[in-house]
């Protein structure tokens, strides 16, 4: 079994209960949800900007699934929630769940990069993730509240409140 961290988000009709229903689905299908950090409003990031804001929220989770097996059940859950998986890159998506780190694990194939590249370079990842574990570092010691401090203006992150 190895601890790990899920992202959520949302930015599609109902969005706190596409979060709701992540969790609900992740312990149907036998992940342990550890904790749920609180919920927060998110700008949206990369190539299409001009979209509604995104909630967001970040899982810390117990499985024994490995890495690629995690993936596939996070892309089947995304999909009964709705999401279109062939949507362009970063568009509106009523569910996305991804994973940013599990275990010490570092690992690189063509589906999946452990930790998720881009974990240190988002407000609306560390945030939630630092919320539920202040002193949390990436495999290689990189501390998070360093990557968080390191960001500076930008990228606005509201806290919304508790998710479940």
């Amino acid at each position: 079994m190895r601890t790990g961290y899920l992202g959520l988000g949302s930015n599609v009709s109902d969005r706190e209960e596409h979060l709701r229903a992540a969790v609900r689905m992740l312990r149907e299908r036998g992940v342990e949800v550890e904790a749920v950090s609180s919920a927060y409003w998110t700008e949206p990031v990369g190539e299409v900007l001009d979209q509604p804001d995104f909630l967001n929220a970040v899982l810390r989770i117990r499985t024994g699934l490995e890495p690629e097996e995690l993936l596939d059940l996070c892309k089947e859950i995304e999909a009964e929630r709705g999401r279109a998986l062939d949507a362009p890159r970063h568009s509106p998506r009523p569910l996305d769940i991804d994973l940013l780190l599990l275990g010490d694990l570092e690992l690189s194939t063509e589906r999946l990069t452990l930790p998720h590249p881009e974990v240190t370079g988002r407000r609306f990842v560390l945030a939630p993730l630092l919320e539920l574990d202040p002193g949390l570092a990436l495999p290689d010691g990189m501390r998070l509240t360093d990557a968080l401090a390191a960001l500076g203006p930008g990228q606005r992150v509201d806290q919304a409140g508790p998710l479940d």
